[in-house]
């Protein structure tokens, strides 16, 4: 615990006062934790519920407006430094085989995710398995983004969002060393389950599941906590899966608390990642709740379509997933051309529709038109509702239509037959040709011969 204390106070900030809210969104958001609050863990049913409004300002609190709301470095120093375990060099060198590559399971801008095992208090004697994310010095984050990510995980418990189990801050020869210990999630990233044919097809009722405790997580960052937090890097690559496809966002050194009081937006340097940020917030820095809506909505469309939302490879009018689903709109009979034709017409056409729909909502060009998460959640379980898998098999169609528009032609002669007709035409001309030059050999003949001889015809 020691190291983070050396830097927990210049982290301090000043408590600032709740802003309120419009008593009708906060109401609902209110209710709608109040129906989750039966399943809720006592640490989620402890904190405060609030909504934003359509600008993406600051939301009251659940609890009175009288109340501050605190920042996340004050929330860790209460709670969160007593919740993580702090862990040594060796022991997680142990615990990874000296962070060996046969056990790197990922890799990005901050280093390489390593599997392991350790002895953790209440877990399995024999070790409980766990990633280890080993921060790269040289990489595209630092100190701030890990110990961001330490405090912000020390405080928040949601079943969609991963679990830090705890940390390692040392100093060595090598320089300092920053290591993160998460629980771990054997079935990768949905961006594997997606874009990799090494995986199987995810199907279609799992795909809805992950896009809605997606959702749930992010509604839980917005509006479930004393403070409102800015994901700031949602993606399909930082959406983990659990043993059971149960999703869980990860990977927040680039997350963000909300606005403060009286204040629409945080103003920061652009951060995240290309074709999933926000153009409104890409080109003022204005960052807001519904910048992290705008994402979600591209992951939409990813799920749908089983593509990135750029792509080199494509043909150039392809290359922009957005520009290209926008040329299929969700009532059109284009639109089935864009679901992933793995599928192979098992999805509902009518939640497809409904799907798309949504993600056009979210992908509004102006952020206060973008829908809040608690309206993204109900809707995405209103998609859920249509079990029926009626969609179109967009390659059969294709091939069904080239057979019918095909020109009708002679049927084609068996290969033997055509093979034995070359060979008597062969024979034919063969025979054509020995009889012109037999001819040719009698004239000569009667030339020559005396006029006495007889020379037989060719017909004797």
């Amino acid at each position: 615990m020691g190291c983070l204390c050396l830097f927990w106070d210049k982290w301090r900030r000043k408590r600032r006062p709740e802003a309120s809210a419009p008593a009708s969104k906060a109401a609902a958001a209110a209710s709608y934790y109040a129906a989750a609050a039966s399943t809720a863990s006592p640490a989620c049913s402890a904190t405060a519920t609030s909504t934003s409004d359509g600008s993406g300002a600051r939301p009251a609190s659940s609890k009175s407006l009288g109340s501050s709301a605190r920042s996340i470095p004050e929330l860790y120093g209460e709670r969160g430094a007593q919740s993580l375990l702090e862990f040594g060099l060796s022991e997680l060198r142990g615990a990874t085989a000296n962070f060996s590559p046969l056990l790197m399971v990922g890799m990005g801008g901050f280093g390489c995710v390593y599997r392991g095992a350790l002895r953790l208090p209440g877990g399995n004697p024999h070790g409980t398995a766990v990633a280890v994310k080993k921060l790269n010095p040289n990489g595209g984050q630092g100190h701030k983004e890990w110990l961001a990510e330490v405090q912000f995980l020390g405080i928040v418990e949601h079943p969609n969002l991963v679990k830090l189990v705890g940390y390692c801050a040392t100093q060595t020869d090598q320089g300092p060393q920053r290591l993160l210990v998460y629980e771990f999630m054997p079935n990768k990233t949905l961006d594997d389950h997606l874009f990799n044919p090494e995986h199987p097809v995810l199907p279609w009722d799992v795909r809805l599941q992950v896009a809605l405790g997606a959702a749930e997580g992010l509604l839980y960052l917005h509006e479930g906590l004393e403070l409102q937090i800015i994901y700031r890097d949602f993606k399909a690559a930082n959406i983990l899966l659990d043993e059971e496809f149960r999703p869980k966002l990860s990977d927040f050194g680039l997350a963000r608390e909300g606005p403060s009081e009286g204040q629409t937006h945080v103003s920061t340097v652009v951060m995240g990642t290309y074709g999933y940020a926000a153009p409104d917030y890409v080109q003022t820095g204005h960052l807001t709740t519904k910048s992290d809506v705008w994402s979600f909505g591209v992951v939409m469309y990813e799920i749908l379509t089983a593509r990135h939302s750029v792509e080199k490879k494509r043909p150039k009018n392809e290359q922009k997933l957005l520009e290209w689903v926008r040329r299929h709109p969700a009532d059109s009979e284009q639109f089935s051309k864009i679901i992933d034709t793995r599928l192979e017409g098992r999805y509902s056409m009518r939640g497809a529709r409904e799907i798309a729909k949504l993600a056009n909502s979210c992908l509004a060009k102006y952020a206060k038109d973008r829908p809040a998460m608690v309206e993204v959640v109900e809707r995405l379980k209103l998609a859920m509702q249509h079990k029926e898998l009626d969609g179109q098999d967009v390659r059969s169609l294709e091939e069904s239509s080239l057979l019918h528009e095909a020109p009708t032609t002679p049927p084609m002669e068996d290969e033997a037959a055509v093979s034995a007709r070359r060979r008597m035409l062969h024979l034919a001309a063969l025979g054509e040709n020995a009889n012109a030059h037999a001819r040719r050999r009698l004239m000569l003949m009667r030339a020559a011969a005396p006029r006495t001889c007889t020379v037989p015809s060719l017909s004797s």
